[in-house]
């Protein structure tokens, strides 16, 4: 069994220096894709404050995202590609940070709750696998720091887990 320690940094790349560490020992050695994002849900609730949702979503044809592991209140299962913030983080192949989603263009409601999202894709050797989507039910949650330390946990997660 792998503990999972209170991070305790006095600033945000310190605590996602941290976080990317323990998620580091939790995937060590474990290579099923599921699992892993399982115990990397699980891990990001549990230790990044104000968030409501965090979870995987999978590329499961060209044209749509289907619900993967993940924390927080049921969530829509299927996400058509270049819909909602996940859906174009996919189109676009880049991470989306939305600071007020209901201003965002198409925004999927899933959690009434939810203010705020940054959804990173993840790809392997060019190819979207999917995406880690992270929500907040405060406006503005997610920085510049936050997004850069959740890009490192995904592809932490990409080169840990196998296709």
């Amino acid at each position: 069994m792998h503990h999972i320690g209170k991070i305790e940094a006095a600033d945000k790349p310190g605590f996602y220096r941290e976080l990317l560490a323990q998620a580091e020992g939790l995937l060590h050695g474990e290579r099923d894709a599921i699992a892993n994002a399982a115990n990397l849900a699980a891990l990001i609730f549990d230790a990044v404050e104000d968030l409501n949702w965090a979870g995987f979503y999978f590329l499961k044809s060209e044209r749509e995202l289907v619900l993967g592991p993940f924390q927080g209140k049921v969530a829509c299962v299927r996400i058509p590609v270049g819909k909602g913030v996940c859906g174009s983080a996919v189109a676009e192949r880049r991470s989306r940070r939305v600071e007020d989603v209901d201003a965002f263009p198409g925004h999927i409601a899933c959690d009434a709750a939810s203010r705020s999202e940054l959804v990173v894709p993840l790809i392997r050797d060019g190819a979207v696998l999917g995406v880690l989507d992270l929500d907040s039910p405060s406006p503005g949650r997610f920085t510049p720091e936050d997004q850069a330390g959740f890009e490192a946990l995904a592809a932490l997660y990409v080169a840990a887990s196998d296709p």
